[in-house]
This record gives C-alpha cells, structure tokens and sequence, in this order.
C-alpha cells in the first residue's frame, strides 16, 4: 500500500493585518485520490471543520501557529499532517488519500460465473469466509447447519424431529427451492433436504457462497428460491494438516483430519476424512429420544491442477456412510400404543465430479463440468420399511469472453434425476433435462453495471421453461444499491420435506402434479461509514401451483390453484474494529399459502421476526472469544393438537478458543439458557397423525443446553 503523499507548496506574499483585527492565516487543502479530486471530504484543522468543494478543494482561515490537519471520506484511509503558518500567510497542501482496503477486494465468486470480484457484481452474492467458517465449525463439527442458520435470511427448519433432519429456507421459501453445490458441482443430488445438509463437515471448506431469489436462469431447476455453493479448501505451497477432536455433553464425538499438499509445481491435493458418533438422548425423560443416534464415516479426496495460461483442472470423490436412529429409547414404548417405536434410516452415498478449463484463441476460457452421484436410503417408520435408491447425472460445457465492457457467458448442460423406491413403486421417476443458458455483464459506467441473462429448459416430464433473470449495481459516494428480478421453475417430486419425515407408503396423489413456477425481486441497499456496514433488503416473491401436502384428516399431495406468496425485509449491521467485530441482522418475513378452500394462511414454521447478534473479540493465531444472542418469533403451527401458534424465544451462546503453538483448544456453550419445546408441550402426538407420524413438527430446540469442547491440531 503506497503512504500518504503530502506536499507543501509555499506562496502567497505577506499581507498586512488590519489594525483593529487579530492576526490569521489561509489554509487551502487541495484533497485528491488516483481517479481525482475527492468531494465531500472532511477537513478539520485545529478544532475547525469544513468539507471539500466540486474540485476537492477546502479553504479555512486559522490562527497563526502549529496548525493540526485531518482528513477523512468513507471509502479511504484518514490522512494527517502539521504544519507551521505564520500571520497573514497563505499556504497550500496537497494530500492524497488511499483507498480503504476491504476484505471484499480479496473475495472472487464463482456461482455467479463470471468469475468477478464480490463488489463488480450486479448480482446480490452473500459471502462466509473461511474466519467465520471455523467459527460455526467449533461449534457443530459434523455438519453445516450451524453455518447456515447463522446467515441472515436463511433459516434451517428441523423436518424430522424423529431423525433431526433439516432443509434450508431462503427468505421464507420452502426448502426443496435451495439448490445446494460443492465447487459447483450438484455433488449432494437433486434432494438435498433430509439428512443432507447433517452430513457436511465444514473442516474443508473455503468459502460459501449464497444466492437469494431465483436463479434458475443460472442452475436451471431446483434454484427457484437460491444457490448455496460451497466451495473447498484450496492446497498451498506448503503441506499443511489440520486434526479436530470434540466430545459434547450430550455425547457427540467428532474426529476429522483434513489434509492438502502439493505434490509438484502443477498438482495438488486434499484429503477430508471424518468420523462422527452421537448417542440418542432424552432431554424431558419422557421415552422419546428428543436428539437421534448416529454413526457416520466419510472421505473426500481432492485433486487440483494447474497448468498455467488459464488452464485448471479439478477432481474429487466422496464416500458417505451413517446409520440413524430415533424413536423409543431402549426399553421404552409409546404412551398411546404400550409398545415400543422405532425410526431409523440408513445412508449409503458415493458421488464423483469433475470440472476444467483450457483457453481458446487468447481470448476464449472454456469450461467443462460432471458430476455422478448414487444416494441409497433404508428407511424404518416403525413396522414400516421403505428401501429407495436415487442417482443423480450432470454434465455441462461453457465458454467465457469478453467485448469492450461486456462479459459474457454461453453454454449446455443436461441433468439426470433418478428415483427407485423399491417397496412403493408408484412413486418411481425418472427425468432428463437438457438447457442451453446464456448471461451477459455489462460495465456501463464506473457507478453502473448490469447482468442479464436467460435459461432454457426442456424437462423430459413437465416441459419446458424459459428462466431470465436481471440484475443491476449502482454506486454513488459510499452507497451501493443492488436490484434483481427473476424467474424459475421447480420440477415437483413425490419428495418434500413433509414426505421425507413421514415415508411414502401412506401417500396418495390425486391428481397428476404441475410444475411450479415462481418470481422473485429484491432491492438493497448498502452504505459503508468507517469500520461500520449497514444493508437494507426488501424482497418478494411468488409461486404459482405451489405443492402442499394435507395432513390433517388426510396424507395427500397436490397443487393449489392459488398462488403462495413471500414479502419481507432483511437488515444487516456489521463492525469491525481490529481486534473486535460485531453482526447484527433482523429479517421479517411474510410467507402466505391458501388453505386449500380459499383462506390465505401464513405458512407454517416460518417466524415473520427474527433477529440476531454475535460478538467476536480476536487476536489472530492467539485467541478468540464470542458471543452470541438469537431471537426467533411466533411461528404458525400445523395439525399440532396443542397450539396453533408457537412461542417466541431468545437463546444465548458463548465461544472461547485459546492457541498454544499448533495446538488450540475450544470451547463451545450453545442454548445457555435452556431452552426446549418439551418445555412448553409434548413432542409426542396424544394419537397418529394421517401421515403416520408419532411427533409434532419441531419449532423450538429439542436438545436444549449443551456444551461442546475440544482441541485442534494444526501444523
């Protein structure tokens, strides 16, 4: 970073001071940076204040003497001097500020595809760095949720208080619309919801990145509500190896070793490997296990190539195995059947992807990506078995130039999407979507920028479906404002969130499912002062035949003739002051969907309030401590006997990490306050609900206060 440049220039005469006047001085500040003069900034000398004029120029009158200069504008470094003026004298000063280094200019996105810097894209892109990665990952080791659910807009819904599985809901759209990515690749299949998002460790990631609204006219299907790619780990110059043990009070063990190396000067590799064990727990001592039993294994290595003159390659595989069960504990039974329950499911996953780059012409960067993935599922419902397997195909060519001001990228991809359920057969599927795309980002001007671009789908089942989308970036004085509209489309399935916590073996279908089909928009609005960041956020969107699945005298599904809809409001505050940071953020969401006989009801299991808070005081490489605090509101209940509306609740969380050379040992207390829905009612349903269901959704923690702690090696 180059210093501050300052020149005196001496001039003016000698002036003589009226008789009857005390003596001053002339002070003229001429304040430029490398694209120019800076208006608007402000100049105080000795306790006088005033601001830069049209051509970055300030002029104040002083008394003679030292005379102390400051000067500041968001967006660039303060800047001082002193300087020695003597009565009647004019001086002159030159000063030039630097710009304000942000952890922004070191960020590039790739799930916009471009490839641009985080602050030149039209498109709105949330960014959790590897610091605010580790954070979450001391906190849950053996998945992602934590991360998640910490962003602000998105919320990680519990869908089988039975297994603990999860989905993610992005501004309060229903989770099977978030279309999750590993390095861009669909390496989780198609359903990610269920036990998915459990069974990502977060030790090998590097960067998440998350888009808001509908961005089918970039991933196609299944990203009518967002994009979450999780990119890895890159290897540096030097080996590195990092080991993570953690044990919590609630009897979850983690281990998980991640390793990178390079093996010459063009390759490098990776290697995660993790095991995780949790025992089942009964929270309230009421038989039911309110946290399910686990034992999960995995593996991933990673190969990266590097050729040079835009030439990349990278490899990697996954192998994922778990055994879950929930249900009565040992040696107890169900209230209402005097026998005991069991649910249960068993995951076998394998999965391959690939993707490279080579240059054409000087001018040209063409990319290849694939990716395979076989998922196997047993499940248990009590007496119930259902078995399935799920394979999922994806292969796709583009090419990137640019023109001028433009960039631009074209390109085809063809996805395969297989379902086998072996013992309900009806509900088997199988379908192909081949789509061509095509985005362009035009710079106009330094304050002007402008993304569109448009996909074409054409579903082996459903049809096909033209999703565009388009987005500008406007900036003006410390000001940054975003605004997108877009359009998509979802491809429905016998799989829902409700689906994958009930089985299928009770589930009718009426009548044959439409796709649905859906538009979003949102505006922001960003403005930096200092060490402070503030972002406003309005959004909508709508969905036309939404699916919903009744299950008060009934388990069916089937498309409502009227449409869902979202509205809502997002606001962030974020600080950071060396060694203190602070995130606040506040969304109010307003999710409606039709009963089915023409009442418009909020959708269930989304709080319209929520609001959270978290502290981190940290010395880099020494120690760390956090806070945390989450408020989360009233939430519409479904065919729950108890209530048909939850209970607002507020937990507390405190983290603490201290390093000892390459050893550094954490401390994590989570829900410090205790809060529980067993608090308030029973998880467990006085009968069986139409769906087969023993338990209420889950709208508050089950598990309660736990405290979770450990050490990590890294050398």
């Amino acid at each position: 970073m180059r210093g501050i440049c300052l020149w005196m220039v001496l001039g003016g005469g000698m002036a003589l001071a009226a008789q009857d006047s005390p003596p001053s001085a002339t002070i003229r500040i001429e304040v430029q940076s490398a694209s120019g003069p800076v208006i608007g900034a402000a100049v105080i000398a000795n306790g006088i204040s005033t601001v830069t004029d049209e051509h970055g120029v300030a002029t104040l009158i002083v008394n003679p003497g030292q005379v102390d200069v400051r000067i500041s504008k968001d967006g660039f470094l303060p800047a001082a001097a002193s300087l020695s003026v003597q009565p009647g004298q004019e001086q002159q000063m030159i000063v030039e500020l630097q710009p304000r280094p942000t952890m922004e200019e070191e960020i590039t996105v790739t799930a916009t595809r471009t490839d641009q810097r985080l602050q030149d894209e039209p498109t709105r892109v949330e960014v959790l760095g590897r610091e605010e990665i580790v954070e979450k990952m001391l906190m849950t080791p053996g998945d992602v949720v934590m991360m998640l659910n910490e962003m602000g807009g998105l919320r990680v819904q519990a869908t089988s208080p039975s297994l603990g599985a999860a989905s993610v809901r992005i501004q309060g759209m229903k989770g099977r619309y978030t279309r999750f990515l590993a390095d861009g690749l669909p390496l989780f299949g198609q359903q990610v919801g269920g036990l998915g998002l459990l069974q990502i460790p977060p030790m090998d990631l590097g960067q998440v990145e998350v888009i808001k609204g509908a961005a089918s006219a970039l991933y196609g299907a299944g990203a009518m509500g967002g994009v979450v790619n999780l990119i890895s780990r890159r290897p540096g110059m030097k080996p590195s190896y990092e080991m993570l043990v953690n044990r919590s009070t609630l009897g979850a063990s983690d281990v998980v070793l991640f390793i990178a190396s390079p093996l010459d000067t063009r390759w490098k590799a990776s290697l995660l490997g993790g095991g995780h064990l949790q025992e089942r727990n009964d929270t309230d001592d009421d038989g039911w296990a309110d946290l399910a039993g686990y034992a999960r294994g995995l593996v991933r290595p990673r190969l990266f190539w590097d050729g040079g003159s835009g030439r990349t390659a990278f490899l990697t595989g996954g192998v994922t195995y778990e055994n879950r069960e929930g249900g009565t504990m040992f040696g107890a039974v169900l209230p209402a059947t005097g026998a005991p329950y069991t649910e249960a499911l068993d995951t076998r996953r394998y999965d391959f992807g690939a993707s490279g780059q080579f240059v054409v012409a000087n001018r040209y960067a063409v990319a290849l990506r694939a990716a395979a993935v076989s998922q196997r599922h047993r499940h248990r419902f009590g007496d119930v078995r259902e078995a399935d397997s799920h394979t999922t195909f994806f292969g796709e060519v583009s090419i990137r130039g640019t023109a001028g001001r433009h960039t631009w990228v074209g390109g085809f991809a063809i996805e395969r999407d297989a379902y086998d359920p072996r013992d309900v057969p009806q509900f088997a599927y199988g379908y192909t979507t081949p789509g061509v795309f095509l985005q362009d980002d035009f710079s106009i001007t330094r304050w002007l920028a402008i993304s569109a671009s448009g996909r074409l789908d054409a579903h082996s089942h459903y049809g096909t479906f033209l999703s565009p989308r388009l987005s500008a970036l406007l900036r003006a004085s410390g000001w940054t404002s975003r605004i997108s509209f877009g359009q998509g489309f979802f491809a429905p399935t016998p799989l829902t969130e409700e689906t994958e916590a009930a089985g299928l073996s009770r589930l009718q279908i009426p009548q044959p499912l439409q796709a649905e089909r859906g538009r979003s928009t949102s505006f922001d609005l960003t403005h930096t002062i200092g060490p402070g960041s503030f972002t406003a956020t309005l959004f909508a969107s709508r969905i036309r035949n939404p699916l919903r699945v009744e299950r008060t005298d009934r388990y069916e599904l089937a498309n409502l003739r009227e449409s869902s809809t979202n509205i809502g409001v997002e606001l962030l505050a974020t600080l950071r002051r060396q060694p203190f940071s602070a995130t606040a953020t506040y969304t109010y969401v307003r999710s409606r969907e039709s009963d089915g006989g023409g009442q418009r009801l909020d959708i269930p299991l989304t709080p319209r309030h929520s609001f959270g808070i978290v502290g981190m005081w940290e010395v880099e490489n020494v120690a760390r401590v956090g806070v945390e605090c989450y408020f989360t509101g009233r939430q519409s209940l479904e065919v729950n006997p108890y209530r048909p509306q939850s209970e607002p609740y507020v937990i507390f969380g405190l983290l603490a990490e201290r390093r000892f050379g390459p050893v550094r040992l954490f401390l994590n207390a989570e829900n410090l306050n205790d809060v529980r829905q067993t608090k308030w009612d029973s998880l467990l349903r006085p009968s069986q609900g139409a769906d087969g269901r023993w338990t209420v959704d889950a709208w508050a923690p089950l598990e309660g206060r736990v405290f979770n702690g450990g050490v990590r090696l890294d050398f």
